[in-house]
């Protein structure tokens, strides 16, 4: 029997970094991106309407940062258990102890290796269950 695939949302305001997130993780056999958003505010709807297993998370972002998206969903009833995997080019210990404390799953900094990417990936989900 086919093991299903890891749904993944991709929330990221760079173009560029949405389109490498989908090549790696549509390229992975055990991953399909379902939708990108470039804003939180426009992933709090995909989210809704996509119904991930998983969300990757950038901190700067306009409108609303990843922080504030990510609080928003641990602190929904529906949402609290989405795994999100943050990727950011903050890498300073105060900002992954903040995202740890909001109960963001795994915290990979920019650049990253697509290893990595995928592993931590899996980590969150496997966490998450």
């Amino acid at each position: 029997m086919a093991k299903n695939k890891i749904r993944t949302l991709i929330i990221d305001d760079s173009a560029l970094v949405r389109q490498v997130l989908t090549e790696i993780l549509n390229d992975s056999q055990d991953i399909e991106v379902v939708g990108v958003a470039a804003d939180p505010l426009i992933a709090r709807e995909k989210i809704k309407e996509l119904n991930p297993d998983v969300l990757t998370l950038d901190v700067e972002m306009p409108r609303m940062d990843g922080y504030e998206l990510a609080t928003h969903i641990r602190n929904d009833e529906v949402m609290k258990n989405l795994p999100i995997v943050m990727i950011t080019s903050r890498t300073g210990d105060k900002h992954r102890q903040r995202a740890m404390d909001i109960g963001v799953n795994k915290y990979m900094g920019k650049p990253f290796q697509e290893a990595d990417l995928l592993k931590n990936i899996e980590e969150a989900l496997d966490e998450s269950r």
